[in-house]
């Protein structure tokens, strides 16, 4: 029964690598919307429009539970997604929640008050509009409190890794996190708040330090639905094969996918 994945581009790819690798019986929907990327540069109500559509197409494919694997989408679009739109037979997904519970050290879950936790300075790296949204300051303070984080927006990171380019984006990432330390000189910790960072996260726990613990999220995403899969086993739609949908041009996605993941991957038109 298939779940549905969903990114503006390629990033997302790389929860849908960790959420495959834990639930290998699951057939997984992923669907890029190519031709709208990056949202990161988008206003609320386009990210909105545009995550809707998107989330439609994964239902008509089958997938009642759809994952979105794209922070812009999480920060810019979930909350109005859930409150207004969503149909009562399905659930929208988004990313930060189980990063926030990885930082603040909470149980899958835990819906306790918000407490002290051992982590005070953090750096968080993200495209413009999920800086912008203030989306992870807002479910970061449901859980913890005495936290400052301190956000830098990564403008070109996702265009130049969507591009392949990962001279220009190591040159980005370094310029990106030099910013983030003249305002934040000694973080303790740094969250990777979007799905296409991941790849350079050798750069930046270079550029950070080792002292850094540094965050990203494919993993934690891939745990954190395999707990809810256990206990909503009813969410898994009607869907009975993996696919890989882009409103781009499919063959050239399907070539940077390949690059992306290094195995062959093949996108469809949406």
């Amino acid at each position: 029964m298939a779940v549905g994945v969903f990114d503006s581009g390629l990033g997302g790819l790389t929860v849908l690598d960790a959420v495959s690798k834990r639930l290998p019986d699951v057939p997984f929907a992923y669907f890029a919307d190519s031709a709208h990327a990056p949202y990161g540069v988008r206003d609320a109500d386009d990210v909105y429009n545009l995550t809707c559509a998107a989330t439609e197409r994964l239902w008509d494919e089958g997938c009642d539970l759809v994952i979105l694997a794209c922070n812009t989408a999480s920060a810019a679009a979930l909350r109005r997604m859930q409150e207004s739109w969503i149909p009562r037979d399905k659930r929208v997904l988004g990313v930060f929640v189980p990063l926030i519970e990885a930082l603040t050290e909470r149980q899958w879950g835990d819906n306790s008050p918000p407490r002290e936790v051992a982590v005070k300075h953090v750096a968080l790296f993200a495209t413009p509009a999920t800086v912008s949204s203030r989306a992870f300051q807002r479910e970061l303070a449901f859980r913890a409190i005495g936290v400052d984080v301190e956000a830098q927006a990564c403008g070109g990171l996702v265009d130049a890794i969507e591009e392949g380019d990962m001279i220009l984006a190591e040159a980005l990432v370094r310029s990106h996190v030099d910013a983030l330390k003249r305002k934040m000189p000694k973080p303790e910790a740094a969250i990777l708040g979007c799905t296409h960072y991941p790849l350079m996260q050798e750069i930046f726990q270079d550029a950070l330090g080792a002292e850094v613990d540094v965050y990203s999220q494919a993993n934690l995403v891939a745990e954190s639905l395999a707990d809810y899969l256990t206990r909503h086993p009813g969410m898994l739609g009607s869907g009975t094969d993996s696919c890989f949908l882009t409103t781009g041009n499919p063959e050239k996605v399907s070539r940077h996918a390949t690059q992306f993941l290094r195995r062959k991957i093949e996108f469809s038109s949406a």
